[in-house]
């Protein structure tokens, strides 16, 4: 039976013809290997995986593996893009069996779903050491056979430490000496710095975007040197814009070529804001924003109206199939060739971060077809992501939604993407909705109002929030983000408390490994320093693109920064937003109002004013 060839993932779609009888994530797998009564394997991966293609074509197509597989166990495939909180639970469960996690992970449960073994790629044949696949399963098989009683304890042994693990409530508070601490971290972080070929650390080499924000917030060189070095090196692809996954070797060379849409919109994010400062790299930095705005809008945008999750890494290039070889080519060369495929799966939280990055680096680098590109995904997810009483879809594909449950980075990166567009447009309904989600997360005690996986859930397997942010935000982070920009624009102070609260109980952690918590110390940066708030009324005759106070503000597009029309400042406060409260023209003119902490300074009506009040942020 072919139960793949109709799932929303189109990872799993790719495995749909395998000999191997896959079942898709949920409970009828489960209850198929209890009336077995043999194991389980639940084999994790995702559409631009290189090496999952690789075990694909290796394992999963070969009839005689798939024969073993078949009759000694029941298979599920999982996209973790798509079930991401499965993912979490089974690479903490894989880590007491190995040191090198990654994908695909193939991971060996029992019929109640408790891991007692796991392993990432494996050959078909022995290699170096490493054992085949074929060897995997037989030793699988012979310990669930002939040594039942300890395959029971340890599957028992790793659920008890996952549930101890998931019930251990941290504790904590900003320390009191984070500022020293910041500037501490930034320290550690130079001193991780790579001279010769930029980035951190040797090998391999990811571009950790969230790390680099927070360097710009507390306006580092070392956010310069790096982003400047990325830009220049092979991780970027020239021709199209956009920039790879990561290298595998120090100099950036020998990327691994899936191009993720979170990477490229947390980078559009950064590049934008160093080409909007009076760096002297900023214009280079402005021409890598527009590469890598170009490639969301012109490569993963689908037709209607989201962003896909990632473009592949592999392709075929004069008729053989390459990892690689079509970004090896020029743009002549490529306009022969068919172009890496796109996941055209829409996922909410990576979407939010694709949202906010067009819609403040449009507005700051006066692009207003990036910020059109953003509202028009923005009003797609707001239509068809929201299911009934405001419910969030995780993710969907060619209008189908799928059933996994959504997660605090849908609702915490989808309303910061609405909130930055609101800011940037005016449009207070996108405020209202971003507010709508954040209260949402909060009146749920900070968890995802849907609930956990309902399998997970079922089978009573604990799962520990990972709080870690190496490649994007974790979405602690990203509902802290959208809930700290809420109280700038309310004043509401419950937003700031749930923020001081949530990142005050993993700021220990973000302070001694700062490159896997950048978004986290980001918003401690934001914590501790002082709220900054500046308000641009216009006339009703609306915004002129030339207009020079607009453009004096067009730099503060990383604080709460708001531009509307007089009657759009009376919608705001309205409906609660008390940034905008009274905040009108004055004599007809274009009017800025800079508040701190929301003490606000006399208007202005020139931008010399304005740019002699502004500080960098």
């Amino acid at each position: 039976m072919n139960r793949l060839e109709h799932a929303i993932s189109p990872y799993l779609r790719s495995h749909a013809d395998n000999p191997v009888d896959w079942f898709p994530w949920g409970t009828e797998a489960f209850e198929e290997a209890a009336r077995r009564d043999v194991p389980v394997l639940v084999s994790i991966g995702y559409s631009t995986c290189h090496w999952c293609h690789v075990m694909a074509r290796e394992s999963f197509s070969d009839p005689q593996l798939a024969q073993q597989l078949n009759s000694r166990f029941v298979a599920i495939k999982v996209d973790r893009e798509e079930h991401p909180e499965v993912d979490s639970v089974y690479l903490a469960a894989a880590g007491a069996f190995t040191q090198g996690l990654g994908w695909p992970l193939n991971v060996f449960v029992t019929p109640q779903g408790k891991a007692f073994f796991a392993g990432t790629y494996s050959p078909p044949v022995p290699v170096q050491g490493h054992a085949s696949f074929t060897q995997v399963l037989d030793a699988v098989d012979d310990a669930w056979k002939a040594r039942r009683d300890q395959v029971d304890l340890t599957a028992a042994a790793i659920s008890d430490a996952l549930t101890q693990a998931a019930a251990a409530t941290p504790r904590g508070a900003i320390p009191s000496d984070a500022d020293a601490r910041l500037g501490a971290v930034e320290r550690e972080l130079e001193g991780y710095e790579d001279i010769q070929h930029g980035g951190f650390g040797g090998a391999p080499k990811f571009p950790v975007a969230p790390v680099l924000s927070m360097l710009l917030r507390r306006d580092s060189p070392l956010a310069a040197r790096t982003l400047l070095a990325m830009s220049r090196s092979p991780l970027r692809d020239a021709v199209e814009g956009g920039f790879f996954r990561y290298s595998v070797n120090r100099d950036w060379s020998d990327p691994h070529y899936e191009r993720m849409l979170y990477d490229n919109a947390l980078l559009l994010d950064d590049y934008a804001r160093l080409g909007s400062s009076p760096d002297a790299a900023a214009a280079e930095a402005r021409e890598t924003a527009d590469g890598i705005a170009s490639f969301l809008i012109s490569v993963l945008r689908q037709p209607e109206g989201g962003f896909g999750s990632a473009q592949d890494s592999e392709s075929t290039v004069a008729g053989a199939r390459s990892e690689g070889g079509y970004y090896a080519l020029d743009a002549a060369g490529r306009a022969l060739e068919t172009p890496p495929a796109v996941d055209a799966k829409i996922l909410t939280g990576w979407n939010g971060f694709a949202i906010a990055a067009l819609a403040r680096a449009g507005f700051a680098l006066n692009r207003p077809d990036w910020i059109a590109a953003a509202e028009r995904t923005a009003d797609h997810l707001l239509e068809s992501h929201l299911g009934p009483g405001g419910a969030l879809v995780r993710a969907s594909i060619e209008g189908r939604r799928s059933d996994a449950a959504a997660t605090l980075e849908d609702y915490g990166a989808f309303a910061g993407g609405l909130l930055a567009l609101a800011t940037a447009t005016g449009r207070v309904d996108y405020a209202i909705s971003a507010r709508r989600l954040v209260d949402a997360v909060l009146d749920a005690g900070f968890v995802a109002p849907g609930g956990r996986d309902s399998v997970l859930s079922a089978q009573d397997i604990a799962a520990v929030a990972d709080t870690s942010e190496g490649a994007y935000p974790s979405g602690t982070s990203a509902v802290c983000d959208a809930a700290l920009t809420l109280f700038d624009l309310t004043g509401d102070g419950r937003y700031r408390d749930a923020v001081s609260a949530a990142i005050g109980s993993v700021a220990e952690e973000a302070f001694q490994r700062p490159i896997g918590y950048g978004a986290t110390l980001e918003l401690v940066q934001r914590l501790i320093e002082p709220s900054e708030q500046l308000v641009i009324v216009l006339p009703e005759s609306g915004q002129a693109a030339s207009d020079d106070l607009v453009d004096a503000a067009r730099s503060h597009a990383w604080s709460s920064t708001v531009v509307v029309t007089d009657d759009e400042a009376r919608a705001w406060a309205d409906a609660g937003f008390a940034l905008l409260e009274g905040r009108t023209t004055q004599s007809g003119l274009h009017t800025g109002y800079l508040c701190t902490d929301f003490v606000c300074r006399l208007p202005v009506t020139d931008a010399g004013g304005l740019q002699l009040a502004l500080r960098p942020v």
